[in-house]
């Protein structure tokens, strides 16, 4: 597996130690591991904003004026 070394804020470094305290993780390098990953995949799905399609919000939806089509 790559090493990656990286610097982060302090108030990061001791939430991740909490976290190793409590149990969460079995150590800091498994600890930073999940986190990245976890993140790397909310940030992946939630995708950028504005590759959104205009239209719903400026023609109503479905492009109708009424907001309730059945």
């Amino acid at each position: 597996m790559p090493k990656v070394q990286l610097t982060v804020p302090e108030h990061l470094e001791m939430q991740i130690a909490q976290l190793v305290e409590k149990g969460e993780f079995v150590n800091r390098e498994e600890a930073i591991e999940e986190l990245l990953s976890t993140g790397l995949r909310a940030y992946k799905t939630s995708g950028p904003m504005d590759d959104e399609e205009p239209g719903f919000e400026e023609d109503g939806m479905m492009g109708h004026d009424d907001e309730y089509v059945f």
